[in-house]
This record gives structure tokens, sequence and C-alpha cells, in this order.
């Protein structure tokens, strides 16, 4: 729900369009073990979003080099699509380590970052940026680890997801 509640003020209340929320197969900065198969999350997504028509689910990254860098997904996005312009969304606790993302550089210079408050963060150089733009949203503190770990434990997840995603996590076992 975190991640929607923030992909639905972006959406709302940013100049975009529309909001893509990109399924990574790997995340270079996260171990994959423990990972639900990436069709199976990007089924997860669609579900979350499918009565939002300013979400869209992308499986982008599905078909690019491993691990997903950002600046490769951006590149292939902007070439596939140049009539659209990108921005990336990222928390605030990102925000501290973005200096260490593969040409960060270029990232804020070509397409810039929208970045939304996360409680516990130490304060960044990087949010008076002019590239930056923080976002009024609300402190979400939804860990999907803590929803992992109600699964397993037989514990309720309701209000921490959607309810189709409930079901489909609940129907196919994922997690247990």
């Amino acid at each position: 729900m975190g991640h929607l509640i923030i992909a639905n003020v972006m959406a709302q209340n940013t100049d975009l369009d529309k909001v893509w929320l990109v399924v990574s197969p790997q995340n270079p900065f996260k171990p994959s073990k423990g990972l639900l198969h990436e069709f199976d999350r990007y089924d997860l997504v669609k579900a979350a979003i499918a009565d939002n028509f300013k979400l869209e689910v992308s499986d982008v990254e599905f078909h690019l080099p491993k691990p997903s860098y950002t600046i490769h997904t951006l590149a292939y996005l902007t070439e596939k699509y140049p009539n659209k312009e990108f921005k990336v969304i990222i928390g605030e606790d990102n925000l501290e380590n973005f200096t260490k993302w593969k040409n960060h550089e270029q990232i804020l210079a070509q397409f810039g970052l929208y970045v939304y408050p996360r409680p516990h963060v130490t304060n960044s150089d990087l949010k008076r940026h002019p590239q930056v733009t923080i976002v009024e949203a609300p402190m979400i503190d939804i860990s999907a680890t803590y929803i992992r770990n109600c699964i397993k434990n037989n514990k309720s997840i309701r209000y921490l997801v959607p309810e189709t995603v409930e079901n489909m996590i609940r129907m196919k076992n994922f997690y247990v």
C-alpha cells in the first residue's frame, strides 16, 4: 500500500501524466534471494493498480541486462518513447545513497528526481539540487519484510496490501 499511496500522490500532485511502476528483476543494491519471480511480482502490481488509470506497471527491465541500472532503463525508455519525458521517483532514504547509483550525475542532469519524505532519514545535500523536487506526501513506514513475516507467521495483512493482492498471495502460497 505504501508504494501505491506514493505513486498515486505523485500522479495526482505533480506534473506527471502517468506513473510507471517498474518491476525490477534485480536491484544491484539488494540480493535477489528470497524475491518472488519477476513475473509473479509483475502480476501482483498489475492487480494492485488495475483500477487506477494514472498508474501503469512496466516490465521494461525484464528485457534489459541484469542487474538493472536505472540509467540503462531510462536510456532505453527515452529511445523507445522519444515524445515522453521521464522522471525518477525515489524515497528520501534513497537520496542519501543516490551518489552510489551508476551515472547518478547523468540521471540528475537529464531526468531529475521526485523525492517523497521517509521517516528516520538524515538530511542530504542533494535535497537542494535544482533537479531534485521534494514532493509533499504522507510518510509511510510499511516494510515488505514485515508483510512477508506476517504471511509466514499466518498473521493478517489486511490493509497492508490491496485485497486483490492478498487474495493472489494466499491463493498462490507466496512467502509461506
